[in-house]
């Protein structure tokens, strides 16, 4: 019997959000929710093996702005890492406990509107955007029972 994550219900709900934040804003090409280590949860606007590179990048991105921020004096929470390329703009933000918001525009999109509405978006729906730590199963299997 397969088993059903309640994310799984929810996962045209959170597509269709991701889909509204693109449309929203033009210039817009596509939008990633991710978890804080680089799994892919939900997205629009890229195939399924762009959505694991890109989840990989913004995830590396992160950790490395947290170490500039602990390094330097700067604190350790993430509010926004962007790049600006030549054709691009990269986008990441944190969207909730353990979640990233990732989204790529072309460069002529309007950055402030965009950030502004990522934002909106990461404070409507946190239940949603929420990523559970990971547990150790390991220990949990392994059959010592202790009184």
């Amino acid at each position: 019997m397969a088993d059903v994550s309640p994310n799984q219900t929810q996962t045209s709900d959170l597509t269709w959000l991701l889909s509204r934040l693109v449309e929203a804003v033009p210039h817009t090409r596509s939008a990633l929710l991710l978890s804080s280590d680089g799994i892919p949860k939900h997205f629009h606007g890229l195939a399924a093996d762009d959505a694991d590179r890109l989840a990989a990048l913004a995830s590396s991105m992160c950790s490395l702005a947290q170490r500039v921020g602990s390094s330097f004096g700067g604190g350790d929470g993430i509010r926004q890492v962007n790049a600006e390329l030549d054709d691009l703009v990269l986008l990441v933000t944190a969207a909730g406990a353990g979640t990233v918001l990732a989204v790529l525009a072309d460069r002529d999109v309007n950055a402030g509107v965009l950030s502004y509405e990522m934002g909106q978006l990461s404070k409507k729906v946190p239940s949603y955007l929420a990523t559970p730590a990971r547990h150790d199963t390991a220990a949990s299997g392994s059959g010592s029972g202790r009184a």
